[in-house]
């Protein structure tokens, strides 16, 4: 006779993943000086990384045998995924001084180590894209 145990947690995912994706595009945006180079640098990346890789994704998806190349588009597509609501923040905080706003009393460099190590994330398929939306819904309530 076999005995099988359930085992049920409850996690809080947003403490698990990622604190703040808002606050991510934030401090990458800002680095450690705030230079404005960067905030291009950081934005372009942005929009590429959506616009390339949902791009790459679906092209793979569309013109690619099934098997590999199949999991393979869709992970690539999955990661663009996540560079929509990092490409939305940083849009919203590149005019005038929203960035400084946004960051306004944060203490920069535990931030940067944070989210320096955070942003790996980004490699799981849709995962910030599920986490922005939670996050966007929550701000909205409060």
């Amino acid at each position: 006779m076999k005995a099988t145990i359930v085992l049920v947690m409850s996690v809080d995912i947003n403490a698990l993943l990622l604190r703040d994706i808002r606050r991510l595009a934030a401090v990458d945006m800002y680095g450690s000086a705030g230079s404005r180079l960067r905030r291009r640098i950081i934005l372009a990346e942005f929009i590429a990384g959506a616009l390339g890789c949902c791009g790459l994704g679906l092209w793979t998806l569309a013109t690619q045998p099934l098997g590999g190349w199949t999991v393979f588009g869709l992970w690539v597509a999955g990661v663009g995924v996540n560079y929509i609501p990092l490409a939305l923040h940083a849009i919203a905080l590149f005019p005038g001084r929203r960035l400084e706003s946004e960051l306004a009393g944060v203490d920069i460099w535990p931030e940067l180590r944070y989210y320096t190590a955070a942003q790996f994330w980004i490699f799981a398929p849709a995962v910030l894209l599920v986490l922005a939306i939670r996050q966007e819904a929550e701000r909205r309530r409060t």
